[in-house]
């Protein structure tokens, strides 16, 4: 296995890595210098790479060889330049144009939400790189606020054509994956069909309605779940858009053919912006009458914690005729539910799995292999947020791990030598003596209602006593529970292992009230290595059995 290339290593004789800026699960990006014309860029790793099988990482080599062949074709000051392609360490790197400002998803956390007129001039960029690659027969195909790049000066970017789509190009992607974010996919895109421009179009809306909105109109509790969602669901109410919101719902039609065109989408942007109503939009909102009864039934899904698909019901009700007395499901969702549960089918045989990019974390919009200044965000595959903390017996043992059945219950996987230790009262994983480490911790009788209030103690013991810094704290969703947090932090030891430091942890409390909590820590230079390994942990984890 090729070894992980820290900070200080020079690629290509010119690019001199500087420190990690953003992480996704398919690669991690760099700051770096070039030396050759003294100015910084973004390099991107393909990190992925470094824990699958061969097959697997020339595909993935494949596509990030696609991904720069991609965004070279189209030219448009809107879209991220790509500089470089170089091999290193026996995988590819992308050297890419730095954009020193923070992605949209970054910057809507932030603020709280990003008012309607910003939110149109933002997706008018984002429209204008879009035009500009379908005009070359490129597809982005992973429109989401974590690839939408607000540099300081002003200018609105789109990145990570990772995933595109590229008219000529013979396909890259097996028969039966998925790839995106789940919750940004159209649904033509979920359901088989083939993707064109209007399914890019799709995504910007869901994009918008995430700005103004403060939370993504289609994420669930699980992938399959935001799958579903993402096909039967209407959007939850738009409370926050002002004039963009006709613009939005037209962008989220489920029919292709009922979106408006790009032309038509930039027209619209363009009045809002400028302070006017879109009236053309209205063509594009269903309308139909809805009774009383109907009206009563609605539930609005609390913010950040969207309601099960079979719960979600808005007043924006489908314009099409509904059965009397059963609003949902209608007859014309079965068919589309059907080809959801087939699309279960193929993501429960574990390839695919790897590939959807998918966040419980708290990210809206998820995680970017993006190219910002701003602190890194994992929000890729696997693990925190790729598979919910699902995949289990149905994902595939990666080369270079093994399966261990603990003593005390749980099932885990873990690198090929690490052995078994105990700390006390928990139990850790290790091949150094604990310089790298995974521990869990099992309290069947929590002191805690939430794991994210038991965390919140915790920062503030672990504050007092080292240099602490937080690099990520949020409650997320952890196999199918919102009683979950994942907390991220850095700090110096002192001890043994001297030194910096990071770590990682996934805490949440199952059904049967037991809290458990699914730590990993190394030194803060080995943190790319130890995040990835992180991912497949999680992926791996089982608790006991109860019987």
């Amino acid at each position: 296995m090729e070894q992980q290339t820290g900070a200080g290593a020079v690629l290509a004789g010119r690019y001199r890595l500087v420190e990690p800026i953003g992480s996704g699960g398919m690669g991690k990006v760099w700051r770096a210098h070039d030396e050759l014309l003294n100015r910084t860029v973004a390099v991107k790793e393909l990190t992925a790479a470094l824990f699958v099988a061969q097959a697997d990482r020339d595909v993935l080599h494949a596509r990030t060889q696609k991904e720069a062949r991609a965004a070279a074709r189209i030219q448009h000051p809107g879209v991220v330049t790509v500089h470089d392609v170089l091999e290193h360490d026996d995988r590819p790197w992308i050297v890419m144009e730095y954009i020193d400002g923070p992605s949209l998803a970054e910057a809507a956390k932030a603020a709280g939400r990003i008012e309607p007129r910003e939110a149109a001039r933002i997706g008018l960029h984002v429209l204008g790189a879009l035009r500009a690659a379908h005009a070359v027969g490129v597809l982005h195909r992973d429109v989401k606020p974590g690839n939408v790049l607000l540099a300081k000066d002003g200018r609105v970017l789109l990145t990570d054509f990772g995933i595109a789509a590229i008219e000529g190009d013979s396909s890259i992607t097996r028969t039966g994956e998925i790839v995106g974010s789940i919750d940004y996919l159209a649904p033509e895109r979920v359901t088989g069909g083939t993707p064109d421009p209007a399914s890019d179009l799709w995504s910007l809306g869901a994009t918008l309605y995430t700005a103004v909105e403060a939370r993504s109109p289609f994420r669930r509790t699980s992938p399959i779940s935001s799958l579903q969602a993402v096909v039967n669901d209407e959007p939850p109410a738009l409370r926050q858009s002002g004039p963009l919101g006709p613009v939005i719902t037209a962008l989220l039609r489920k029919d292709p053919k009922e979106r408006p065109s790009a032309q038509e989408t930039e027209r619209m942007l363009l009045e809002v912006m400028e302070g006017r109503e879109a009236k053309a939009a209205q063509a594009y909102v269903p309308t139909r009458a809805v009774t009383s009864q109907e009206l009563a039934d609605v539930r609005e899904p609390e913010p950040d914690r969207a309601a099960p698909p079979e719960t979600a019901r808005t007043a924006e009700l489908p314009d099409r005729p509904e059965p009397e007395g059963r609003p949902y499901p209608t007859a014309g969702r079965i068919k589309r539910a059907a080809a959801v549960a087939l699309v279960a089918a193929l993501v429960g045989g574990g390839a695919v799995f790897g590939l959807l990019k998918y966040t419980g974390d708290g990210d809206q919009g998820g995680g970017s292999d993006q190219n910002t200044s701003a602190p890194d965000q994992q929000n890729g595959t696997g693990g925190t947020g790729g598979t919910d903390g699902k995949a289990g017996k149905d994902a595939a043992l990666p080369a270079g791990w093994i399966e261990v059945t603990d003593p005390a219950g749980f099932t885990l996987w873990v690198p090929d030598g690490w052995k078994r230790q105990m700390d006390g009262n928990q139990i850790d994983y290790t091949a150094d003596n604990g310089k790298h480490f995974i521990r869990i911790a099992v309290d069947p009788t929590p002191d805690y209602d939430t794991p994210y209030a038991h965390v919140l103690d915790l920062e503030k013991q672990v504050s007092r006593r080292t240099d602490y810094k937080r690099q990520k704290l949020n409650q997320n969703t952890f196999r199918d529970t919102t009683r979950a947090a994942i907390w991220e932090f850095t700090w110096t030891e002192k001890g043994v292992h001297a030194g910096p430091r990071r770590s990682i942890e996934q805490m949440y409390i199952a059904p049967d009230g037991t809290e458990y909590a699914v730590y990993m820590s190394g030194p803060a230079a080995d943190w790319a290595t130890t995040r990835a390994q992180f991912d497949i942990v999680l992926t791996g984890w089982a608790p006991p059995e109860k019987g």
